[in-house]
């Protein structure tokens, strides 16, 4: 497993696992919980969740898979913007540890931008870090104006990390966001880093992945985690996916690897809206 750093120095993998659309349906909570610790016995460590996936199944999901081993986990969850008060943080951070069934959040971010003043968010998240139930902060689906306005803000300046939608065919963060972060130590955590698999057939990507010897998923995640200070976290809830996720960390893309994907999923030349799903 490679690693990467947080502004605190401490080092975290650089692909890790995603739990969306997870816990939705009890009948799948013991294959989840298995994959994810499939994934854990694999290295990939980093686990990241939110209270918003399956109402708190995802949490619960997560919860059964770490139970045991909590200290090899570095783990990532979020509050909802309509939670994001002063108050409504710490509660909602409550509710996930219950869920977690676990004392401590690795990582607590704000999921995205709300209604609630960042100054009330980011006090919450300071009040959590002196009670011990977090031990780092940061925000999601953050642009760079966004990022801006947290500098601003009392304490702001501590966030560890912002989580964004990037992959091949969702390049738009290359141009400002990326660089930003990278140029603070922040890293970007890519969420649906293989674009939920929608890209998986692009001839680019099968002929990338051929001469590779892997999956297109694993040139897709390849790419993603080429660029400095980036932490991909895929769902995947079968042993076969998550097998050929991890390889993603063997393949070494070469500049004609690289050219070919560039024609065919080009970078962005000038700032774009910053994308969500």
């Amino acid at each position: 497993m490679r690693h990467t750093a947080l502004p605190s120095g401490e080092m975290v993998p650089i692909l890790g696992q995603g739990t969306w659309f997870m816990g939705e349906d009890g009948r799948q909570f013991h294959q989840e919980a298995d994959a994810l610790r499939l994934g854990l016995d694999l290295g990939m460590s980093l686990i990241d969740t939110a209270e918003m996936y399956g109402d708190g199944g995802a949490e619960e999901v997560v919860g059964e898979a770490i139970e045991g081993r909590r200290k090899n986990v570095f783990l990532v969850s979020k509050v909802l913007p309509s939670n994001a008060s002063r108050r409504g943080t710490v509660l909602a951070c409550e509710r996930s540890l219950k869920r977690l069934k676990c004392e401590t959040i690795d990582l607590y971010l704000l999921h995205w931008r709300g209604g609630h003043p960042l100054e009330e968010t980011v006090a919450a998240f300071e009040e959590l870090i002196k009670a011990g139930k977090i031990r780092y902060w940061g925000v999601s689906n953050f642009d760079v104006e966004d990022m801006e306005e947290l500098d601003s803000v009392s304490g702001g300046k501590t966030a560890a990390s912002n989580q964004v939608l990037y992959n091949l065919s969702r390049r738009g963060v290359e141009f400002a966001l990326l660089p930003w972060c990278q140029s603070r130590k922040i890293p970007l955590m890519a969420y649906s880093p293989i674009e939920q698999g929608r890209m998986l057939n692009h001839p680019a990507l099968t002929r990338v992945a051929e001469e590779c010897g892997v999956t297109p998923a694993a040139v897709a995640l390849a790419f993603v985690l080429s660029q400095e200070g980036v932490i991909a976290i895929p769902k995947s809830s079968t042993s076969k996916h998550i097998h050929e996720n991890c390889r993603a960390l063997e393949v070494k893309l070469s500049a004609g690897h690289i050219a070919i994907l560039d024609e065919a999923f080009p970078p962005p030349s000038r700032k774009r809206p910053l994308e969500m799903i």
